[in-house]
């Protein structure tokens, strides 16, 4: 992989009623990510866009405004836009309950587990094999209750080890944009 032009999707929720959920862990890496490299947000469509170089190579950082539910109308609009010719030019930033609170996965590829914003992207692409970051948010919830867990904010440790996995995953998008998906997962997929 050479590539020297990227789009980093953050899934979430726009609005400060979803700001501080378990659902936007995707839009705090990409805030962090484009805090830690001097970006900042343009309001564009279909989202908010900080343009950000790692290591020489042109990143886009995007937060979809169109709710998780149609991430995959902002992800199709943008691949366009940027006229990315490989599915591995985009890493999608997603929560994920399948694994513990605080686990960072690289994927090259996979199904979307459930996830609404995974399984629109999906039909929107007209693919899989695009990678994706899952970072685990846990399921510490009753049957019938995960929408409220996943939609509820984070408890108060949780926010105390919140800056780590933001940090674990800023590392990972670095490490994947640098030296690829392969080298990214030996060294963080533990």
């Amino acid at each position: 992989m050479n590539h020297k032009k990227f789009l980093i999707i953050g899934l979430g929720n726009p609005g400060s009623k979803y700001e501080d959920t378990r659902h936007n862990v995707g839009f705090l890496v990409a805030d962090q990510l484009s805090r830690n490299y001097k970006g900042h947000w343009e309001d564009e469509r279909h989202g908010f866009l900080s343009q950000i170089k790692i290591k020489g190579r042109s990143v886009y950082v995007l937060k979809p405004t169109t709710f998780m539910n149609r991430a995959g109308k902002a992800v199709s609009y943008w691949g366009q836009k940027l006229n990315l010719k490989s599915p591995d030019q985009i890493l999608v930033l997603v929560d994920d309950i399948h694994l513990d609170f605080g686990v960072c996965r690289l994927r090259k590829k996979g199904s979307s587990g459930g996830h609404n914003g995974l399984k629109d992207i999906e039909e929107k692409m007209g693919r899989r094999d695009y990678p994706r970051i899952r970072i685990g948010i846990g399921n510490d919830f009753h049957a019938g209750q995960q929408i409220n867990y996943v939609l509820g904010e984070w408890s108060s440790k949780e926010k105390e080890e919140l800056p780590f996995i933001l940090d674990q995953g800023v590392k990972m998008v670095q490490s994947y944009v640098t030296v690829g998906a392969d080298l990214t997962m030996n060294e963080f997929n533990k």
